[in-house]
């Protein structure tokens, strides 16, 4: 099984556990909601933290023996390569800009990644309709819970791109939503469109962002 088809996996089983308890796709507004952590969500904001601290001892600790490292290590064929190095080396270097680089380029990939595994499974021919709304509204939940710790640094880079993602989540989700009057949503398989789109940002800011040298100032589009 591919590092990607692990990811997606791994999310629906705890989406799946967390289902009595976290709140409906509906209320997920984009900007609104804040999902849960895992244990990979809960180290990237450790790390982060001591970074923003300039703890950067403290830091590099929280990812050497964090699951965020072990992560980057089990997605390692679908990132850039040398992101895992990279990041380590930012960090015992004290290097912040180029730490929340790296960590906005790892997280950008799981969401996207999160996207093109939720497109194929949308596209399945044996799945129902109510099958793909809960599908999807698992997908954009595992998707909005990583993409959502770097969006501030997605759009001091690129704001086209953080608007991009915005706009085709808020459009995604509307097909997991009950239409008004209670009525059954939309037709599900009509999200592929949106989270191809998402998909297509992210990967293009992965990029982008893959080739710019560490010392460049990111600037923000209009």
């Amino acid at each position: 099984m591919s590092g990607r088809a692990i990811l997606a996996a791994t999310i629906l089983a705890t989406l799946a556990v967390l289902a009595a308890t976290a709140a409906p796709a509906s209320a997920h507004h984009v900007g609104a909601y804040v999902p849960r952590d895992n244990a990979v969500t809960t180290n990237f904001k450790q790390v982060k933290f001591s970074v923003q601290a300039k703890k950067y001892d403290v830091a590099l600790r929280l990812f050497d023996e964090g699951p965020l490292r072990a992560e980057m290590r089990a997605q390692a064929a679908t990132l850039p390569p040398g992101l895992e190095d990279g990041t380590r080396a930012a960090l015992a270097a004290g290097d912040g800009p180029e730490v929340e680089r790296s960590l906005m380029i790892f997280f950008a990939a799981l969401a996207r990644d999160l996207a093109l595994e939720a497109d194929r499974q949308l596209a399945r021919p044996d799945a129902t309709p109510e099958t793909r709304v809960a599908t999807g509204g698992k997908f954009l939940e595992a998707i909005w819970r990583y993409y959502n710790l770097v969006d501030f640094a997605v759009a001091t880079r690129d704001n086209k791109a953080s608007v991009a993602v915005r706009l085709a989540f808020d459009e995604a989700e509307a097909f997991v939503k009950p239409a008004a009057g209670g009525a059954a949503p939309a037709d599900p398989a009509g999200m592929r469109v949106p989270l191809r789109r998402i998909a297509q940002a992210l990967s293009t800011l992965i990029d982008a962002s893959s080739t710019t040298p560490p010392s460049t100032t990111p600037r923000r589009n209009s």
